[in-house]
């Protein structure tokens, strides 16, 4: 299993009338085929700033992006993000029309193939029963599924997720770290994923990038023996290594 994304020395910059803010600074990480890659750190560390870099949004000011050994310069359908907040899907098309919309767009699927895959995707996530319903009728946790289904009937190259949960009810955002796991045991969907819950990057991450506070550098790198497990002694060691790592 060989990298498929590689970060180096990475250094994010944003323009302000005072000169540039320094948002990422000198961040390396590899990302092999088919893992769970968690990218944890305080709330505006520059987590999400690094995830956006990747998905081809914002540009690097030093350092390489590369993807299959490809420079990142730009968005492409290789990398399809699923975003924090809730409307992210078109509220005037249907929940189907909603993933079948890009497919036609992106992928230039005919109609009768584009709808066919939708309506496989929507099954994944336990959604086919409310493919005519519109965004609007929908609870916030089965938005988000509408826009992971979205994301893989494009079937990107890796799967991009920037705090997709934290604006969910608790029981809400448990059962959807649940149903990820169970939808990447399916797909092997390689997956770069940005948070700032200890327990939901043990959870769901394979290694975990523990980032600074801004600007964002790399504390270390964690191998997470315990990924898909709760409340678990593993688990619970993990969490104090990352808790002590933070607080360095």
């Amino acid at each position: 299993m060989g990298d498929l994304l590689g970060v180096r020395d990475v250094t994010i910059a944003y323009p302000t009338e005072h000169g540039a803010f320094i948002a990422v600074e000198g961040v390396s990480f590899a990302v092999a085929e088919g893992e769970k890659f968690v990218l944890l750190g305080p709330s505006g560390c520059g987590k999400s700033t690094l995830l956006k870099a990747v998905a081809g949004f914002m540009p690097i000011a030093a350092g390489a992006m590369e993807l299959e050994g490809r420079r990142i310069e730009r968005p492409g359908p290789d990398r399809v993000v699923v975003f924090q907040e809730f409307d992210q899907l078109l509220p005037w098309k249907t929940v189907l029309a909603n993933v079948v919309y890009p497919l036609r767009v992106a992928r230039g699927l005919p109609a009768p193939r584009a709808r066919e895959t939708a309506e496989s995707f929507l099954a994944m996530v336990g959604l086919d029963r409310f493919a005519a319903s519109y965004p609007h009728q929908l609870s916030g946790g089965m938005k988000q599924r509408v826009a992971i289904a979205r994301a893989l009937a494009l079937d990107p190259r890796m799967l991009l997720m920037d705090e997709p949960f934290a604006s969910l009810d608790a029981l809400t955002r448990h059962k959807m770290r649940e149903e990820l796991l169970a939808i990447w045991e399916t797909t092997r969907k390689t997956l770069l994923f940005v948070t700032h819950s200890i327990e939901e990057a043990v959870l769901l991450g394979d290694r975990i990038l523990v980032l600074s506070a801004g600007p964002a550098r790399v504390r270390r790198i964690l191998a997470n023996p315990a990924v898909g497990a709760r409340g678990t002694e593993a688990a619970l060691a993990v969490q104090r290594e990352v808790q002590t790592v933070l607080g360095q």
